[in-house]
């Protein structure tokens, strides 16, 4: 009996999305890592990623790269389809509809530093909804949107200052090794 090859057609932006992914996917196995002081509560350094493919590549890029870490990130800590998954991917979806909203704003007033905001204030927002329909739906969840949108303004503002650091380096190209064997 011979085994069954499915070869899939693939083009250059295709691996280029997925090694955007692969080094967001990183970043986010670095962050969950990282000891958090308060449940929920993430830098969001795959952001940072999330804000340097949809500046230089567009929105549509930057949704796969968004949705295929949170898949991916999911499979890889056990978490696909539990309510960690779902508040991860309600988190990313708005954000990643804010992102697109906010790409057509003036870029003499907004750039990656006011985008990651946005997106970090749309992440929170979509987990907090999340939370209140789906898992607590308790009006004590009001008394967390503080803490959780501080932290919010402060990652975001960080993740955003990086990106613009990033993006305004000359001749950079974010540039993932190829694995060989």
């Amino acid at each position: 009996m011979t085994a069954l090859t499915i070869k899939l057609a693939t083009t250059a932006a295709d691996h280029h999305i997925a090694r955007m992914a692969a080094l967001a996917l990183g970043l986010s196995m670095l962050e969950a890592a990282i000891p958090s002081p308060l449940p929920g509560v993430k830098p969001g350094l795959a952001n940072i990623i999330t804000l340097i493919v949809l500046t230089r590549y567009g929105w549509r890029m930057a949704a796969w790269v968004s949705l295929l870490r949170v898949l991916a990130g999911s499979l890889l800590m056990g978490s696909f389809l539990t309510p960690g998954f779902f508040l991860s991917l309600s988190g990313a979806l708005c954000s990643i509809s804010i992102l697109a909203i906010s790409q057509y704003l003036p870029a003499r007033w907004f750039g990656p530093i006011t985008h990651s905001i946005f997106g970090a204030f749309a992440h929170i927002a979509g987990q907090l909804l999340l939370v209140y329909f789906w898992l607590i739906p308790h009006t004590g969840l009001m008394y967390l949107i503080p803490v959780f949108a501080t932290a919010a303004l402060l990652f975001g503002t960080v993740n955003g200052l990086i990106a613009a650091h990033y993006l305004d380096a000359p001749n950079t190209e974010i540039e993932v090794p190829k694995l060989t064997g």
